[in-house]
This record gives structure tokens, sequence and C-alpha cells, in this order.
């Protein structure tokens, strides 16, 4: 199945076309008016009795998702006033046609073919209908009469296909002076071509074996690589080439003649190539119908504009006179992206709710001083060493995927909220500082280990290592035996083991151990292992006031995420929580929009 998928990815993803249909997430259809706002004050969720509505949950959507939603919807209306225009229609049976197509072509059942789209690129059947097939359908229809295929392009791919080709080495390098360097030397030694290849061509995947390179075919690719390829005879060597910043020469290493299907293939073979040029021609004319249609449309986009929000009140955009209401665009996001939505405001009530609770409040100094903190812990810092707000908050907005305000409220907050409420959790003894600079700065023990899955095959190897005591045999069996592969790899060698590192049973079997020593079988986390002791680290720091200042910084922010994670965990445990959403479930396939 992953590789059934591969190729289903590689077909939908084969041209930058596809890139950018398979990326218009929202080619869909209007969802119900209930969706859209006519029954905004529904609740969707109620956390301790606090209800959640579904005005709130489109808000806090349209937040995040609504320009991406807006972009995309925005692009299916202008294919379908196009398709309006001139009078083309896509019909649910041809929708439904194609992708019965694209199963049977992959080999797969409509249900499996669904269901793979379904659980590995997480795209419902309705979605992929609408989204993607639609579009590509309506598309090619929109520029079939522009798209033949000549006597003169069948030929050219046929000879791509079944004609004589070249087998070739190759020799790639990043220098012309040492592309011609080489080639001298290979005219000079032709038969040492191969070893040339493998010592000094800087591409790899031929390199390792002897430079050899799939086939050269006409009317396959660059035009000069093949020229230079069907000039040369068996064991030649070409002139030097360059390919984009690359330097080659090729050694034809023999000829493979032309295939000659049988007559009763032949209708089946021009078919499939017919087809397969169509194909190409049509994503090129429908990529360039599409940037043409983006390029002269006339959109307003007032989503996220305040003043033009003023002027187009209720309204997401303008697209060649049409309007699309906002209740539209959140009911989309809410269709989308409105389970995850929903769980982040149901964690955020629950959190406000504790803060009631604990008599605690989040200022907006407090979110200055985390968002500042969180600058300083990612290296965005001025000239005189304080935190560089405005650039870290650029670079956490940079990609377009979330919003300032969106940071805010999804990282800071809940991060400065559960900080609060551990605050009075957070103290440090000695005997915290004692174990962290044991652990940070104290001795290791140096060890072999070898891991096993199963006792009897330890109790065999550990009978082994005691009778051959030596480092070497116990490394050998770590290669041979060892089902984890650091060890297994590095005959035995694992790093060092510290104290209170979080392994209790092993750092007391370890710790136990003198030089050259054999442990017991240590079960632990369902494996079973076995270390012969090397000796002890020095420690570098010896003396804990040297690091005091910083041990207690890092001790204090891992017992706070700790305590953070624990009280968070314990709020969700004790809350009660009803999730009323529901995204109507979609049919196999999902008629057009």
């Amino acid at each position: 199945m992953p590789l059934q998928f591969a190729r289903i990815q590689t077909r939908l993803k084969s041209t930058r076309f596809w890139l950018i249909v398979c990326s218009m997430t929202v080619f869909a259809a209007v969802l119900p008016e209930r969706a859209g706002g006519q029954e905004s004050n529904n609740v969707v969720a109620v956390a301790n009795a606090e209800p959640i509505t579904r005005k709130t949950l489109a808000d806090e959507s349209v937040k995040r998702y609504g320009q991406d939603v807006l972009d995309n919807m925005v692009n299916r209306q202008l294919i379908m006033q196009e398709c309006v225009n001139r009078g083309v229609e896509v019909t649910n049976q041809e929708v439904s046609d194609e992708i019965r197509r694209l199963a049977a072509k992959f080999g797969l059942s409509l249900e499996s073919y669904l269901q793979l789209l379904q659980e590995e690129r997480d795209i419902t059947p309705g979605q992929y209908s609408r989204e993607i097939v639609w579009p590509m359908l309506a598309l090619r229809r929109l520029v079939s009469d522009k798209v033949k295929v000549g006597e003169d392009e069948f030929n050219r791919a046929y000879v791509a296909q079944f004609g004589e080709a070249v087998k070739c080495r190759l020799i790639m390098v990043s220098e012309r002076a040492r592309a011609v360097e080489l080639q001298q030397q290979a005219k000079a030694a032709p038969e040492q071509f191969a070893n040339f290849a493998k010592k000094f061509s800087e591409d790899e995947a031929s390199a390792s074996v002897g430079g050899l390179i799939p086939p050269i075919r006409r009317y396959s690719g660059d035009t000069r690589l093949e020229d230079a390829a069907f000039a040369l005879q068996t064991g030649d060597v070409s002139d030097v080439l360059q390919l984009g910043d690359q330097w080659i020469f090729l050694q034809a290493v023999r000829r493979i003649p032309s295939s000659k299907p049988s007559p009763q293939a032949l209708p089946a073979i021009r078919e499939q190539i017919n087809d397969r040029i169509r194909d190409e021609k049509m994503r090129g004319a429908s990529a360039e119908l599409f940037t043409g249609l983006q390029r002269e449309a006339k959109v307003i986009k007032v989503l996220g504009n305040s003043e033009l929000s003023k002027q187009y009140p209720g309204i997401a955009a303008v697209i060649n006179g049409e309007k699309l209401m906002v209740s539209l665009v959140a009911g989309e996001c809410i269709k989308r992206h409105g389970p995850q939505v929903l769980d982040g405001e149901i964690n955020r009530t629950l959190l406000r709710q504790a803060l009631r609770s604990a008599k605690k409040q989040v200022t907006q100094q407090d979110l200055q001083a985390e968002v500042a903190s969180a600058a300083i812990r990612y290296g965005y810092l001025t000239a005189d060493g304080q935190a560089d707000v405005k650039s870290w908050l650029g670079s956490v907005t940079a990609s377009g995927e979330t919003t300032e305000q969106v940071y805010v409220a999804d990282a800071v907050w809940p991060s400065v909220a559960l900080s609060k409420l551990v605050e009075d959790q957070v103290v440090l003894s000695e005997a915290d500082l004692e174990k962290g600079f044991a652990s940070a700065y104290g001795p290791r023990v140096e060890v072999l280990a070898v891991v096993l899955s199963d006792q009897r095959s330890a109790q065999k190897l550990w009978e082994m290592a005691r009778d051959n005591p030596t480092d070497e045999f116990f490394g050998r069996l770590a290669e041979q035996y060892s089902v984890e592969p650091v060890s297994s790899s590095n005959l035995g060698k694992v790093p060092p083991i510290r104290k209170h590192g979080g392994q209790p049973a092993i750092e007391k079997e370890a710790f136990g151990l003198k030089p050259g020593e054999l442990s017991g079988i240590i079960a632990t986390g369902g494996k079973y292992l076995i270390l012969r002791c090397q000796g002890f680290t020095k420690p570098v720091v010896t003396d804990p006031a040297v690091v005091r200042e910083e041990l207690v910084r890092d001790l204090t922010e891992k017992t706070r995420n700790k305590a953070m994670a624990d009280r968070f965990e314990k709020i969700i445990d004790e809350s009660e929580v009803d999730n009323f959403l529901e995204v109507a479930k979609t049919p196999k396939v999902a008629t057009r929009p």
C-alpha cells in the first residue's frame, strides 16, 4: 500500500500546476446555512458546564485559517465563473467516473483508493472529489479545444519509449578545468573510466556503480546530452559538456537496439502514448488558463482589512463583482479545521476556569515577559544583549502560517497560565541541587552494552560474556545480537551512563560495577540489558558553587515544565467536557460543487 500511494502522490504532484491545485484546500461546496451562521449561537461544546458557541468557534477558526481558506475559495470561484461564462459543465457522474478510473489505474478498488487517500493524506472522499478531481476536470474541459496530439509528437514519444538507446557511464564535477583534466585521462585510458568515476565523480549515485546511468534515449531530455551519447561508438569518451552548474562527460558502454512491439499491441500503445501527451499538454494549458484567470480577475479581499470591512460589512471578498460572505468562509473553516480549533478553545476554557479557581490572572505584562523570554531562549538578542522581541515575532510570523495574535493566544497565553498555576510548587531544595549537579557534572560510567528482546537470549549471552571476559568478545556479541542500533553498530559502545538520568535500574547496576565487571541481566522497558564496565569519567567541574547559578536556572525550568505538564494533565483528567461538534459524514464519492 505505501508503494501504491507513493505512485498516486507522484501522479497528483507531477507538475507545478498540480501542486497549485492540490493546495487549493477549499474547492468545496458551500456548507448548509446552519454551519454558515444561521444557528451561530448553537453550543458546540460544554467544558465544566461552561458553553462554547458555534459563533466563538467560527471566529476563532477564521482568525487562524480564514486567509488560507479565503484564498482557495476565491480560486474555486474563478474556475466556476469561467465554466458558467463558457457553458462548460462537469457532471457528478464524470467526477465519479474519473475517481474510479484513477483507482483502477493504481490497481485499487474505489473503496481502497479513497481509504488510502484519507489515511495517508487526510483527504476525505468529499474533499477529493470537490477540491482536486472537479477542478482538474473543469480546467481540462475549458482547454480541451486547444489540446491536440500531432503525428510528429506521437512519433517522438514512440522513439523515446521504444527507440534505440545508448548505455553510458558519466563523470560529473563542478569545475570545468577539473572536468577537462579528467576527460583527457579517460580518453588516454578508456578502460579505466569506471575507476575514474568511482574516485572522482561528484555525482554520488552514479559514482558508486562506476558512473553507470540509465540508458539515454532520443527525445527524452537534454538534446545536447542525447546528441553526445549517440555520436559515440562503444568505448568512446565524449567531449566535456556543461549541464546547469556542473560539467560532465560520457563514455558509451553499448548500444541498445530499438524494440518492436507486436502489431496487435500497437493500437493500445498508440492510445497510451497519445493519452500521456494529451495529459501533459492539458496540464500545461490548464496551468496557463488558471494563471490567466487569477491575473485578470478583479478581486477585493475584505477579510482581515478593517477599513474595507466597514465598507463591505459581512463580506469576505468580492470576486469579479460577486460577493463571498464571511459566514460562508467561517463555515468552511469549521468544516475543515473545526475539531482542532475547538480542542484549543476547550483547553483555554479549562485553563481560564483553573485560573479563576486559584484567584490568579494573566496580565499583558506577563505575556510580554514570556515573549521576551522566548526571544532570549532562541537567540534573538539586541546589540546590548536584551531580548529582540520585534525580530523574534517577525520570525514566528514569517511563514504566513500564523499571526502575532494567534501565536500569543495559542502558545504564549497557555504557557503563562500554566506557569501561574504552578508557581507556588516550583521550589528547589539543596537535595535537588545535589542531584542536579551529580547528573550534569558528576562522574559517568563508561560501558559496553548488549540489548536483547527476550530473557532467554539474554541469559544465553550473559553466560557467553561471563565465560569470555574481554571487551573485544563482548563487542562482537553486541554487534551480532544487540537489537539496539547504537550498541550493535559500535561494538557495544554506548553513551556513558549518568546518575539521576531517568533510568534508575540501569544506573544502580552500572554505578555498582568495577572496571572489567559484568552486570547482571537488567530488565527495563520490555528489553533485557547486559553491561560491561570500562571505567568512570573524571568530572570537569568538582565545585558546585561554580555552576550554582546556571544549575538553579536549568533545574527551575525543568521543574516548572514538569509541574506544568502534570497540572495540565490533572486539569484534563478532572474536567467534564461534552463535544457536540459533528462534521457531516461525506459520501464515498461526493457531488461536484
